[in-house]
């Protein structure tokens, strides 16, 4: 509303003693800041778009919100820019100079479209800036004018029957509500749609206290809001309503309203009234809290999102600083989701979420806050808890998930969860080092074993050398510099019967800043759980057929001439289940073959029996065209799965590599032993080879041979070797 003062208009004011609107942005702005814009600025009627210093055009707040509740997810519409939502939510501008009477303007705004008649209008300033001015305020100022211009043509009742008719129809044109009193505040008339909104007519209310006839609240408390017209009267100024009003209708109807109120004042400098100015606000205001609501919380389980959360826990770390608080912050990951979501589809995956969303706020209380942050990834802020009650907490949460059964169809499944804390206290520096620590921490929650409660401790060294957060850098720099290096180990006939191969196993290396070799057991986890592992898993195959491309036609043309004689060669090259999961792994993996011309029969892809059974329909689909190409696949760690039998018809495999857990323990452990030989036995009955990994000394060696394993590998037969030895190596053995 303007500054209706009795000093500031008269019958020649011009717009630019008004109160403007500086409401100019840029076209890049995204609608979720233009809410955010509205919602703390109610009485904006709209936002002028620029391009630079240059007028693009006019949105006007109701174009603005009905262009939003058209059906398309609020979601995307956040995320636009409004040069993208311009085209469809413009409004028609009307533009004046600042110097333009009011009376002017105000006819010229209503000899406008019927639909444009309630648009707001834009005010060019002699400096060239552009101001957006409220077509109600205009009209209203229009409206004081004429009740000053009456006040002076008393002696020309004609003119002055005209005029008084003009401000009628100019009140009835008007979209808002607008309430007329005396300077004691009773009422004198009423628009059609204060009528409407407050369930009284001119005629009923004609006479009685304002208070009567617009009764407000608070939309929160419920307590009575004081009334802004008898405090304008009051005060002798333009008053505005508090935000989170309600107006109380007549029939007991509720409307979410803002509104503001201003002194009339005659020509002589006394006041004659006060006019009360009001709109429907309900629908934005649902609007605007929705589209709040949206824009911090996750629209699959209700919960805070990862964006909410960070901003309260920055908020939480600068109070524990401040007063001295303990607070305690959880990082959750939930164990075997990857397993449901691939075998039962997304829907039963995100059925489980819900589920799991619902299980963890019954065990947190109501200050805490409960946020998903990551896809399978749950942030945990509990308040005033010392770390010794977040441990309890924790555990409590762990094993009510591992007593949690999922159903899905006729399929049951069982999960966990690995959870990471950290104290909040004092000595928190911000919000990432918290979270960073807490991240850090369910790493190896996960990376021991899974389902377990890690708490982080600064002084923990292996988490300070091994801790996720501090491998991305370096593993991202090795790839862009070339750091890694390949190694090799030699895979052993050991079966009599087994036609003799150069057999051997790739393998990855890390050197560190001192030049000591790093173990893929130390940085691979992070690997994975940051989805590095498709660029590593690339950077060896590209390697490793670059320089040994020439080698492998060498000894696999030798191979075609003399298929008796011990000239043929096989590399192992492990996958991982994120490549193995990657659409463009087949298309890469033909580049390379072609380039390097490498012979496809000369390499044996590795994947883990876990990785397979993850996703077993792909996994399987990408074995049959790498096998119908001429590769070899083989099944690593095979036996630590639960179901590695029933799988194992599944997979068009060549080798068995027998997890090393059983076969080091064969000679002094029987059941380990009774493992290994069943392992061999079902793998020959299928035409396949057995492979048996961690072979340390002779008496297993001997172990093995007895039992019928096909080949050995393990530092008891070859000790890795850097891959430039290989071609040394291998011309020797021939």
């Amino acid at each position: 509303m303007p500054k209706l003062h009795k000093q500031d208009l008269h019958l020649d004011s011009t717009l630019q003693e008004l109160m403007l609107h500086e409401a100019c942005i840029e076209s890049d702005y995204l609608a979720g800041e233009i809410v955010k814009i509205f919602e703390q600025r109610p009485l904006l009627p709209g936002i002028i778009l620029m391009q630079s210093e240059t007028l693009i055009g006019l949105i006007s707040r109701r174009h603005f919100f009905e262009h939003m509740s058209r059906p398309y997810s609020l979601e995307l519409f956040l995320k636009r820019s409004m040069r993208t939502l311009y085209p469809f939510a413009r409004t028609e501008t009307s533009i004046f100079g600042e110097q333009t009477s009011i009376v002017t303007a105000a006819k010229q705004a209503l000899e406008r479209a019927p639909e444009l008649l309630y648009e707001p209008v834009v005010v060019r300033c002699l400096t060239g800036a552009y101001r957006l001015l409220d077509v109600h305020q205009l009209l209203l100022a229009h409206a004081q004018i004429h009740e000053l211009a009456m006040a002076a043509l008393q002696q020309s009742q004609q003119a002055l029957a005209a005029e008084k008719e003009l401000a009628q129809i100019t009140l009835n044109s008007i979209g808002d509500a607008v309430v007329t009193t005396d300077a004691e505040g009773y009422i004198k008339s009423l628009n059609p749609v204060a009528e409407r909104l407050t369930g009284w007519t001119t005629a009923t209310a004609r006479g009685l206290s304002v208070t009567d006839v617009f009764r407000i609240i608070n939309e929160y408390t419920r307590e009575p809001a004081e009334n802004p017209l008898n405090k304008a009267l009051d005060q002798g100024r333009t008053v505005g309503l508090a935000n989170h009003t309600l107006l109380i209708a007549r029939d007991g109807q509720e409307f979410s309203i803002d509104d503001s109120a201003a002194p009339i004042y005659a020509r002589d400098g006394t006041m004659v009234g006060a006019v009360l100015v009001f709109r429907d606000v309900t629908q934005q205001r649902r609007m605007s809290r929705q589209l709040s609501w949206q824009a911090s919380h996750d629209a699959l389980t209700g919960l805070a999102n990862r964006h909410e959360f960070e901003r309260q826990l920055d908020r939480l770390c600068d109070t524990a600083r401040s007063s001295g608080e303990y607070h305690t912050l959880c990082y959750m990951d939930l164990d075997r989701f990857k397993i449901v979501n691939d075998t039962c589809g997304h829907l039963a995956g995100d059925e489980l979420l819900r589920q799991v969303s619902t299980l963890l706020q019954a065990h947190i209380r109501k200050t805490d806050t409960l946020a998903r942050i990551g896809g399978d990834e749950f942030g945990l802020l509990l308040r005033q808890c010392p770390l010794e009650q977040g441990i309890a907490i924790a555990r409590s949460i762990r094993q009510r998930l591992h007593e949690f059964r999922f159903i899905w169809q006729d399929k049951s499944f069982t999960i966990g969860i690995s959870i990471g804390l950290t104290a909040i206290d004092r000595h928190t520096p911000h919000a990432t080092s918290a979270l960073s620590q807490a991240d850090a921490a369910c790493f190896w929650a996960k990376h021991a074993g899974r389902n377990r409660v890690r708490v982080y401790q600064p002084d923990d060294d292996t988490l300070a050398q091994h801790g996720g957060v501090q491998w991305i850098a370096q593993l991202t720099k090795a790839l862009e510099e070339n750091q890694f290096c390949l190694y090799y180990q030699q895979i052993v006939t050991i079966a009599s019967n087994t036609p003799g191969v150069e057999h051997y196993e790739i393998l990855l290396r890390l050197p560190d800043q001192k030049g000591n070799l790093v173990s893929p057991a130390a940085f691979l986890p992070t690997a994975e759980r940051y989805n590095l592992m498709p660029a590593i898993d690339r950077w060896v195959v590209q390697t490793l057929f670059t320089t040994q491309g020439e080698y492998c036609r060498e000894r696999w043309h030798c191979h075609q001439q003399h298929p008796d004689t011990r000239c043929h060669c096989l590399y192992a090259v492990n996958l991982s289940g994120a490549s193995l999961n990657d659409d463009g792994l087949i298309d890469f993996l033909q580049e390379q073959f072609e380039q390097h011309q490498i012979p496809p029969q000369t390499i044996c892809f590795e994947i883990t029996e876990t990785v397979a059974v993850a996703n077993l329909s792909k996994a399987a689909s990408v074995m049959q065209t790498l096998k119908h190409w001429g590769c070899q696949f083989a099944l690593d760690d095979f036996g630590s799965g639960m179901s590695s039998f029933a799988y194992l018809k599944n997979l068009p495999v060549d080798y068995l590599k027998i997890d090393g857990s059983f076969v080091k323990d064969i000679v002094d452990d029987q059941v380990a032993s009774a493992m290994v030989e069943a392992i061999n036995r079902i793998g020959q009955m299928m035409g396949l080879k057995t492979i048996a990994e961690c072979v340390e000394d002779e008496v297993t060696l001997a172990k093995l041979k007895l039992l019928g394993v096909d080949y050995a590998q393990g530092f008891g037969l070859s000790i890795p070797r850097a891959l430039s030895h290989l071609l040394q190596d291998s011309y020797q053995l021939a």
